[in-house]
């Protein structure tokens, strides 16, 4: 039995208002009325339940409310509905909302061989393929209870408050992560015990508890406020690394060529 190699860092991101703009459940409103999942009414109320979220701090009441207003909304949904609407519409919701300093700082920490992994309060359906999308190597996400494909409306493990501290610890037991010299980050004074279990927590768009907090604790804070379209990101990325490798590689073949000239040059002057 292979064991996890002890030592190894991570770095865990909440998702939303720290990775995307918004609230990563409420933003499929419209696909999911599109798919016959809710009606006009709910998704107007979806709309109120966003600009609520993100005007103001996600405290312990409305996150209680947010999760009762989910539980309802959800009861009876066909979960491969839910799935396919999510890969089907990920892009056209998701990519306009990332924000271009989590993309970087994700890259970043994966450059220095950190596993990244998204801990979320959203459901897993909708979790998931944004991480995937990410390229975070793990999700941790609210799990809703189902029985013969559908959700019940019943919670079976809400990734919220301490649970997400509870969550990473138990996650860096079993894979070997060392939390001191792991990385944290978050928007929400919620999210402290998720923050305060590792060893480098930072706060990132906070709201007003949290960045109290960071200040009293000497914490970075961090502002992300440049939403970036993840595919024409990439798209950028692999011209830019396509015109450097055209670069090198034409550099090479003048090097080459420059090489060949003066061993020529040198056997002609030898005779």
């Amino acid at each position: 039995m292979e064991h996890p190699r002890p030592g190894r860092a991570a770095a865990f991101f909440d998702l939303d208002k720290t990775i995307i703009a918004r609230s990563s459940t409420l933003a499929f409103s419209r696909p999911f009325y599109a798919g016959g999942l809710i009606n006009r009414r709910t998704v107007l109320r979806s709309a109120y339940a966003q600009f609520v979220y993100l005007l103001g701090g996600a405290d312990h009441d409305q996150m209680e409310r947010m999760r009762e207003y989910l539980s309802a909304m959800c009861t009876g949904w066909d979960v491969q509905v839910v799935r396919d609407i999510v890969a089907e519409t990920l892009h056209t919701i998701v990519d306009p909302i990332v924000y271009d300093e989590a993309v970087t700082l994700i890259e970043n920490h994966h450059q220095l061989g950190h596993d990244v992994v998204i801990v979320s309060s959203s459901g897993y359906e909708v979790v998931e393929p944004i991480g995937r999308m990410l390229g975070a190597d793990r999700v941790i996400a609210t799990q809703m209870i189902v029985r013969d494909g559908k959700y019940t409306g019943e919670i079976d493990h809400y990734v919220y408050g301490p649970h997400k501290a509870t969550a990473i610890v138990e996650l860096a037991a079993s894979e070997g992560y060392d939390l001191t010299e792991c990385y944290a980050y978050s928007d929400s004074v919620t999210d402290e015990p998720m923050l305060a279990v590792t060893g480098h927590p930072a706060a990132v768009n906070p709201d007003k508890g949290l960045r109290r907090i960071a200040v009293s604790r000497n914490w970075p804070v961090l502002d992300f406020s440049a939403p970036v379209k993840l595919r024409e990101r990439t798209r950028s990325r692999q011209r830019q690394l396509s015109v450097s490798a055209a670069l090198a590689f034409g550099a090479g073949l003048i090097t080459a060529g420059l090489v060949l000239y003066l061993n020529r040059r040198r056997s002609s002057q030898s005779r």
